[in-house]
């Protein structure tokens, strides 16, 4: 019996899977625990329907990202922090602040896409890579000057 999979079977296969089971398995185990749906003409198009815009969304999605990523390329974000007489700050500045002041700028971007390799703890000037998703980064510029 031909089948398509409403959710992830383990050792079956993944969501939307079209698979050929025995009779048995598929009634008194995938179709009674709702596991999967009878492989009609009418529920094979309408899948294809799915994945089909599924792609389309995610296409329109990457996009999206890739442009949000080229134009806050090479942003320049000023950050001030309480610092001692030789320069010395007084606790860090971190991805939080940093993605307060782009959200100032703009650029929504969640505190855990910054890549800091280590906190920042001088004053200075600072490149910080931000991956928006798997391939698609941006770098921007960060000074950190002294509050006065």
């Amino acid at each position: 019996m031909k089948v398509i999979l409403k959710q992830d079977v383990k050792g079956s296969g993944k969501k939307g899977d079209i698979l050929e089971v025995s009779d048995g398995y598929a009634k008194n185990f995938l179709l009674k625990k709702g596991l999967a749906e009878q492989a009609s003409s009418v529920a094979i198009n309408s899948l294809r329907l799915q994945k089909e815009a599924e792609e389309r969304r995610r296409a329109e999605e990457i996009a999206a990202i890739r442009s949000l990523a080229k134009a806050m390329d090479k942003s320049k974000v000023t950050l001030s922090i309480k610092c001692g007489e030789n320069g010395k700050v007084f606790g860090s500045v971190t991805s939080r602040e940093i993605a307060a002041k782009l959200a100032e700028l703009g650029y929504e971007i969640d505190k855990k896409k910054i890549l800091l390799k280590d906190p920042i703890k001088t004053i200075g000037d600072y490149t910080v890579e931000i991956r928006l998703m798997e391939g698609v980064s941006a770098k921007i510029f960060v000074t950190v000057v002294p509050e006065t």
